[in-house]
């Protein structure tokens, strides 16, 4: 029995590699010889920024809870999950901090963990975030996901039902690896390329160099601190050398034009914006972007880089807050449609083609305008067609029938 048992076992238990600082799963020295890790990539101006606008971005978007009607959806304004989510996770911060703190922890450890405050009948009635680093994902040997978060020391165990849990791109379904991790090398060489132009800076703009002296120098230390005393750093720059006895300064180092060093800074930028999949003309980047281009640029942003995130969101908080029997009535939705409504004479265009085709009326315009309704009795819901359009079937009836001289009757 024991053999069988050593040949056959259960389904393998996620394990998060990230656990701790010292994570073991890429995270640690680079090629470049620099340790990246959540915390170091985002002193990287390119990883800062690319972090700040996707996690601003999903938290400023619009996030309704809907209840399903025989005529399409509605908001379900008193279920407490549309407070909880659109207004107040918890007495300590709005919905925006909230969810642009979760999104920061999603984009930098790939997961994203927040604890649910259930009342005695099992709704949600507060959501609390959770660091990535201090949290382990389990599964038991009857297959339940459980959640052990270290606090101080302690091990807290938190069953599947008591976390909000989003995942990122993973290997198992469960964990989400990170994004920072799994491109440590590019990050760690804009670090060090950013370390090098402020060490460059801070000797003086110079490349390093050898002091030559004819003769025996008796004491080279003091020789070479009395140099750097006078010539070294920034506010020394341009100053000019007085050199004595046959002494001169002969350059040893690269200039930064050689090393292409301004070249692979930019090119380090588009990478690390490439890894979040942010348009450059969003990082600062605008060589190869132009008004007519931007817009496009902007709106596959929403399509192709918000959209993914948007649906993980989405179908993380419907799993996990709603009650079965609650997922077949209701749902959540960001709204990004204000993301997508272009400018104002496009808008108008569009509105006109929906107004005169008949599905649009006059207040689902105001509505998308954010204008108060037209009420009803003044035709404000009524969906309008061209009176002068025909079926291509029914085309040249009307002129056949009067050539003929017959009576056309309707």
């Amino acid at each position: 029995m024991s053999i069988l048992k050593g040949l056959f076992h259960s389904r393998d238990k996620p394990r998060n590699i990230m656990m701790g600082n010292a994570y073991s799963f890429f995270f640690g020295n680079t090629a470049s010889g620099k340790i990246v890790n959540e915390r170091t990539a985002m002193q990287t101006t390119a990883v800062y920024v690319c972090v700040r606008i996707l996690a601003e971005t999903i938290a400023s978007l619009p996030l309704h809870t809907y209840s399903y009607t025989e005529t399409g959806k509605e908001k379900a304004t008193e279920h407490q999950i549309y407070h909880l989510l659109a207004d107040e996770p918890n007495p300590e911060m709005t919905s925006f901090v909230f969810r642009e703190t979760l999104m920061g922890h999603l984009l930098l450890w790939g997961n994203a963990y927040a604890q649910i405050i259930r009342d005695g009948r099992g709704r949600a009635m507060a959501l609390y975030p959770l660091m990535p680093d201090k949290m382990t994902v389990n599964r038991s040997d009857k297959g339940e996901i459980y959640y052990i978060y270290i606090k101080e020391g302690q091990s807290y165990p938190l069953r599947n039902d008591e976390v909000l849990h989003i995942p990122g791109l993973g290997f198992d379904g469960l964990i989400g690896q990170s994004p920072i991790a799994m491109a440590k090398n590019a990050i760690g060489m804009a670090i060090a390329t950013e370390e090098y132009g402020a060490k460059f800076f801070a000797n003086g703009a110079t490349p390093g160099g050898v002091l030559m002296y004819p003769g025996i120098v008796k004491d080279p230390a003091r020789v070479r601190e009395s140099w750097n005393s006078v010539y070294q750093g920034t506010s020394n720059a341009h100053r000019v050398a007085v050199l004595e006895e046959g002494m001169k300064f002969e350059s040893i180092g690269i200039p930064p034009e050689q090393a292409q060093f301004l070249q692979t800074r930019k090119f380090q930028i588009n990478e690390i914006a490439r890894i979040f999949r942010i348009p450059p003309h969003m990082v600062g980047d605008l060589e190869k972007s132009s008004f007519s281009n931007i817009e496009q640029q902007s709106l596959e942003f929403v399509m192709y880089t918000l959209d993914p995130w948007v649906i993980r969101w989405e179908q993380a908080i419907k799993r996990a807050l709603f009650t079965e029997s609650e997922k077949k009535k209701y749902f959540v939705k960001f709204n990004v449609d204000g993301l997508l409504r272009g400018d104002y004479q496009s808008r108008m265009n569009g509105y006109a083609v929906g107004r005169q085709n008949g599905w649009l009326s006059s207040n689902d315009i105001r509505k998308l305008e954010n204008l108060n309704r037209i009420p009803e009795e003044l035709g404000g819901d009524l969906y309008l067609i061209n009176g002068n359009m025909t079926k291509l079937a029914d085309a040249g009836v009307f002129a056949n029938k009067t050539n003929t001289g017959l009576e056309v009757k309707e």
